[in-house]
């Protein structure tokens, strides 16, 4: 007798391949049949006119404090994922220098926007070296499976203390301690390392992350690490020195090969149309064509639409945050501001006002919005309602800037008319990236390029002000199902989002439907498939909020066999485990 038996769907297996009418049969967590299928079966399931894809892989999550309190990996539950990789980015709570757990609380709340308050509440930090913390997760019930990089700037903190965060370069000394420790952490099951060198990044009291200034001998000889091993992956998030300027760009291009020569092991970095610097994202690609030319195994993680920010009144940003005005009226309830903004005298004096400065020590905010909020004017052509049709690719006739120029106002103005109406809880969708030329043109560029990865959702992060877990949904209403044009055939949507990162990452036993593979396993009704609304819930640890979506038209998710989602809601089932890189069979 099988465990499972899901009849008629319409496999999309994973290879790429076309499409096909078959059962899948599973038992012992493990597809063991496809065709069809007579034996009977604990669990039946009708997919008839149903896809049936492999469960998805999500490269690039900053569960690394969530995982310690949620078993369920909210949101990506919802959008098909069955297994997620944490640590990107060079940020995460181990390894654990003693007393040091409130700084890195304080640098992943300033990178990842995660509220503090929630990170202190919630993780229970039960561990010192990054072998520990695999232990400690590994312990708990999860739905998931997952994977854990080493992040570079804990690293760095557990070696050289205050040092690390005065941004000394580090000693002969230091890189070979950071070395041996990241070994250690490798033999234990960690799936790689990251750093990040962005300059958007900072910790929440507006300092530089650890290691963004890290030199090349640092980086490389820290990568020394893998040698001899035959598992592991770097990741890099890096703006290339994009705020002084392009001269600067071919030399830190010249340090992630660097990097990449001296682990020997596959580097995947961010690859975004940035704003400013709309140009340098082809030439990151022209630099990894060359590079994979002549022997670097080095990817691009590309994005599935817009990146970007959700601003509302009770979101983590909005246009009006640094006005004087506003900010008398800033803790009053979200519908109490809505109502004060509403004030002729108060809309008055905000409208007549300059927004201070946001970006500086003490904040974690980025130069970048200063520099945004200078543009307002212009970058409203960039700003749109976010309703219920869940438009991610809006023309310009929908944004703030033409809605102000058909009413006579300003951008700002028609924005603030449109945040202070109701209750207040109105959104706009600002995508800052990857969105220069009005539309998602060179999005599908980069997805359709052959060293693209599927990633850059970062489940778990920004929480008041994305919810891009929902990335993996949006692959199929979108890019399969929605554009007019220029659309991904289902089979390569699904191929991207799952073989392509399983092979990534050496993982040989997922991301396929074949037999004698693992059972995860989606089965997806796309008449009623839909990202979600995106909703702003107050569900973290010490009442944190968080924007959440919630994707309909999931019949169901299976995580090794066992189902951990269906249509919609979590079950009880936790199947989920801690994949030790370099150990899980085949």
């Amino acid at each position: 007798m099988l465990d499972l038996l899901i009849k008629g769907g319409t496999v999309v297996d994973g290879s790429g391949g076309a499409p096909f009418v078959a059962d899948i049969g599973v038992q012992g967590g493990r597809i063991v049949e496809i065709g069809r299928i007579s034996t009977v079966a604990r669990d039946t399931v009708d997919a008839s006119g149903a896809w049936v894809t492999p469960g998805f892989v999500d490269i690039h999550t900053h569960y690394d404090g969530q995982a310690t309190w949620d078993e369920t990996f909210s949101p990506s539950i919802h959008h098909g994922v069955t297994t997620v990789v944490m640590g990107n980015c060079g940020v995460g709570f181990a390894p654990l220098r003693p007393g040091s757990e409130d700084r890195l609380i304080k640098l992943m709340e300033g990178v990842e926007d995660i509220p503090g308050v929630a990170l202190t509440e919630g993780v229970k930090f039960s561990w010192a070296s990054f072998g520990d913390y695999l232990n400690a997760l590994d312990a708990m019930p999860h739905s998931l499976d997952f994977l854990a990089m080493v992040p570079h700037d804990p690293l760095r903190m557990l070696v050289m203390g205050e040092r690390a965060e005065a941004r000394e370069a580090a000693s002969a000394q230091d890189i070979a301690a950071m070395r041996e420790h990241l070994r250690i952490a490798l033999a234990a099951g960690a799936v790689g390392f990251s750093t990040g060198r962005s300059d958007n990044h900072r910790t929440a009291e507006g300092h530089d992350t650890p290691a963004s200034i890290a030199s090349a001998a640092e980086l490389t000889g820290i990568a020394g690490a893998f040698e001899g091993l035959n598992h592991g992956v770097v990741q890099v998030v890096s703006d290339f020195d994009l705020m002084q300027g392009p001269q600067n760009f071919d030399a830190e291009f010249d340090l992630v090969e660097q990097l990449a020569t001296a682990s020997g092991r596959p580097l995947s970095m961010s690859w975004l149309q940035r704003d400013p610097g709309g140009e340098q994202y082809l030439a990151m690609q022209a630099r990894v064509e060359a590079a994979v030319a002549r022997g670097l195994p080095l990817y691009l993680q590309a994005a599935a639409r817009g990146i970007g920010v959700i601003n509302g009144l009770d979101a983590s940003f909005h246009p009006f945050m640094g006005f004087p005005g506003y900010k008398e009226i800033a803790t009053l309830s979200v519908a109490d501001r809505a109502a004060a903004m509403r004030e002729p005298a108060r809309k008055a004096r905000i409208l007549g006002e300059q927004s201070e400065r946001l970006a500086g020590d003490g904040t974690p905010i980025p130069p970048l919005v200063d520099m945004l909020l200078a543009r307002i004017e212009m970058i409203a052509g960039r700003m749109f309602p976010l309703d219920a049709t869940l438009n991610y690719e809006p023309n310009v006739m929908q944004s703030f800037l033409v809605r102000a120029k058909q009413r006579g106002t300003t951008a700002l103005e028609a924005l603030y008319d449109y945040f202070s109406e109701g209750d207040g809880s109105q959104l706009v969708y600002f995508p800052i990236f990857n969105y220069n030329q009005g539309s998602l043109d060179t999005v599908r560029q980069m997805l359709g390029h052959p060293r693209a990865l599927f990633g850059l959702g970062d489940a778990g992060a920004h929480v008041g002000t994305v919810c891009d877990a929902s990335f993996s949904t949006f692959m199929l209403t979108h890019w399969v199902q929605g554009r007019a044009q220029d659309r991904l055939p289902l089979e390569q949507a699904v191929e991207m989002m799952t073989s392509r990162n399983a092979r990534y990452l050496g993982l040989g036993d997922r991301g396929l439907l074949a037999p004698g593979l693992r059972a995860d396993i989606n089965v997806i009704d796309p008449t009623r498939l839909s990202v979600g609304v995106p909703k702003l819930v107050r569900d973290l640890p010490a009442g944190g909020k968080r924007f959440l979506q919630k994707a309909q038209g999931y019949i169901g998710t299976w995580v090794a066999g066992q189902c951990v989602a269906r249509e919609g809601e979590v079950t009880a089932a936790r199947p989920g485990r801690l994949v030790r890189s370099g150990q899980q069979a085949a």
